[in-house]
């Protein structure tokens, strides 16, 4: 199946041409119509076969074609460990150079500047927060952060955060 096949907004297919996607994989036809009907969905395949996308762009399909709060976090991704969150965001940088949406990666290991720079992600509404369980708590304990516009909470690899001990 090809991309162009599926219900997504212009923006996205645009940013999937500059990407040079073309085709779907097999967990992304099955997963993205589900999504974009806004169901929940446990998935399961091997990695590299596309999972991210398959997540991401019916999300910000979602996001662009619904209201939504500005300057407020729209979805929350979790992911295990620091290397999954960079990828996923970067992924997100791509899938959505031609939208209006912001994300920010928030992960520990890092210095003092890429932590005022989760803080400012945080608290003035990245529409897209891609984090670890770990420093988003440490953000949470110590600001003021307002969740009230999430509509969207994926977890990535749950269960490794659950083999990880992520589960209190």
């Amino acid at each position: 199946m090809l991309f162009t096949d599926l219900p997504l907004c212009d923006s996205l297919l645009e940013g999937l041409q500059a990407m040079n996607f073309k085709e779907t994989t097999p967990i992304q036809e099955q997963a993205i119509p589900v999504i974009l009907q806004k169901r929940d969905l446990i998935a399961c395949a091997q990695t590299g076969t596309g999972k991210t996308a398959a997540f991401l762009l019916p999300l910000l399909n979602n996001l662009q074609t619904e209201p939504h709060e500005e300057h407020k976090v729209n979805a929350i991704i979790m992911a295990p460990t620091r290397e999954l969150a960079q990828q996923i965001d970067q992924q997100m940088e791509g899938f959505s150079y031609f939208t209006p949406f912001s994300s920010v990666a928030v992960y520990g290991g890092n210095d003092g500047d890429a932590w005022d720079v989760q803080k400012r992600g945080l608290t003035s509404g990245a529409d897209v927060v891609v984090a670890t369980p770990g420093r988003l708590l440490s953000h949470i304990n110590l600001y003021n952060i307002d969740f009230s516009g999430v509509k969207y909470f994926i977890l990535d690899e749950a269960d490794r955060m659950l083999d990880m001990g992520f589960f209190d």
